[in-house]
């Protein structure tokens, strides 16, 4: 989790970076123009992509020991993702106009949007190699595909933007799987050579369709939150505008981008140790525990300092135009408490192939926030999106919570409760002093974020036991203010 999630530490920095170079460049307009293009490629590679990336990944967790079987998977993967991908980029080549007139209103961005086929192309290939990766446990491997890529593409982007303005973006958005299939290609082709045997019809038939019917949950349910956010954004876009979208998108990628890296880090290995134990009950339960626990401890405090630096953090990202994204992602932030608590209990269901079940719930949140977006957008504005955002991951996370206990007999422990409990509380507190005192809530957000985050550092440590030289500091250091570790939380 630490490789990973230091790599993606460098990937938001970079990220940063990026969105505040394209804000100052091209203002809230180009913000928004860049967010349509990422939620067209979004949907497309999950539709395109049947969901295999995230199905091959537990596939090759369960047959990385057997190597025939292995080669096989290995050789399905990229097959499969190089055709759906061309597939994918000559339905979007021939639909370009009509896919311009309908996310812009506008034929003349046709040309932009074909090219969103080829991202899509280099980006399923590239799945296909993380995918690969990931089912191995090549995590350091991971960390390196990913800091070398978002620093190759970012370079070669923010230039193409500066170069051409807002024509430039949709270079941008291609660089970056460019680079990431590149580095990924380096690194798998050092894996042990696949055996070259000549595979029956019968027997890749056999060995793609399993992964095929878990995936096309994972794709099903991916383009049903892509499908909704590119909804949403065409239709803010034509009740609001152009510049509304950009607030969203500004609020969408701070909520999403930069509390994913945290999941994204977990995922790396939590999601093949899941797969391997899913069938061990008590095995399975501790791991949700354990999983539940550190995500809330590592990202509670970051989600609290947030909510009460959300204007300095918009202004810092992205420029003053942006501020009324302030209070959406303040709801939006509340709401990603609740992501953190049921994002391993709904890889529970992954892990265990349960791939209609997944995708009932994939579908929950998305109705849930698209039905409150669609009726209460004329009447409470752009904040609407905040506000749905939040309700509706309270509903998913009370459906993964009753789905893992009626699949795995999963039940809370006292910690699990303890610390979502008390994050779930002051965030909602947080929000609402915001409304009225937001002085006061950037003045108390830094003394909540580093008690609960002293909390949070405990139980990592309790979790990871004394080995290692700063876990040994780090545990002294406790010992010495009269909080010792002893083994139990």
């Amino acid at each position: 989790m630490l490789v990973i999630g230091s790599a993606q530490a460098v990937n938001i920095v970079v990220s940063i970076i990026r969105v505040k170079v394209v804000a100052l460049l091209l203002g809230p307009t180009g913000i928004g123009v860049m967010g349509v293009y990422s939620s067209l490629k979004d949907m497309a590679v999950q539709a395109a992509g049947l969901g295999m990336g995230s199905s091959g990944v537990r596939e090759i967790a369960v047959v990385r020991d057997e190597e025939e079987r292995l080669s096989l998977i290995r050789h399905l993967l990229f097959v499969a993702h190089l055709i759906a991908g061309t597939l994918a980029l000559m339905v979007i080549w021939l639909m370009r106009v009509p896919i311009s007139i309908w996310l812009f209103d506008d034929a003349t961005r046709a040309s932009e949007v074909a090219l969103v086929g080829l991202v899509v192309l280099l980006g399923l290939l590239a799945t296909s190699q993380l995918a690969l990766l990931q089912g191995l446990r090549r995590i350091d491997e991971l960390g390196k595909v990913t800091v070398t890529a978002v620093l190759a593409s970012t370079a070669t982007g923010l230039l193409m933007v500066w170069w051409l303005d807002e024509a430039g973006l949709i270079w941008l958005l291609m660089f970056q799987p460019l680079a990431t299939v590149t580095v990924a290609a380096y690194f798998t082709r050092r894996l042990p050579k696949r055996q070259l045997n000549h595979w029956t019809p019968l027997e890749m038939w056999h060995a793609w369709t399993p992964m095929a019917k878990l995936g096309l949950s994972f794709m099903l349910g991916g383009l049903a939150t892509t499908g909704t956010v590119l909804i949403v954004r065409g239709t803010i876009t034509q009740e609001l505008g152009l510049e509304a979208t950009g607030h969203f998108t500004a609020a969408w990628a701070i909520t999403i981008t930069y509390v994913g890296f945290l999941l994204s880090a977990m995922s790396a290995d939590y999601y093949p140790r899941l797969t391997e134990v899913i069938q061990n009950r008590p095995a399975a339960i501790r791991l949700i525990n354990d999983q539940s626990q550190l995500g809330l401890a590592i990202g509670g405090p970051i989600l609290l300092l947030l909510i009460g630096w959300s204007h300095w953090v918009i202004v810092l990202l992205y420029t003053e135009e942006f501020t009324p994204a302030v209070t959406l992602l303040q709801w939006q932030l509340v709401g990603n408490v609740f992501k953190l608590a049921s994002w391993p209990l709904s890889y529970s269901i992954v892990a265990a192939g349960r791939a209609k079940t997944f995708f009932f719930l994939e579908v929950v949140f998305n109705v849930v926030f698209i039905a409150l977006v669609f009726l209460f957008l004329p009447s409470f504005g752009l904040q609407i999106t905040g506000i749905a955002f939040l309700v509706a991951y309270i509903v998913y996370f009370v459906c993964a919570w009753l789905l893992a206990r009626n699949l795995h007999a999963f039940t809370w422990d006292p910690v699990s409760r303890l610390v979502l409990g008390v994050h779930a509380v002051l965030a909602f507190a947080l929000l609402l002093v915001a409304f009225t005192f937001p002085i006061a809530t950037a003045l108390v957000a830094p003394v909540l974020a580093v008690s609960t985050g002293l909390f949070g550092l405990r139980l990592v440590l309790i979790k990871i036991g004394p080995e290692g030289r700063l876990s040994q500091r780090l545990t002294r250091a406790y010992a010495f203010i009269g909080w010792p570790i002893n083994g139990t939380s």
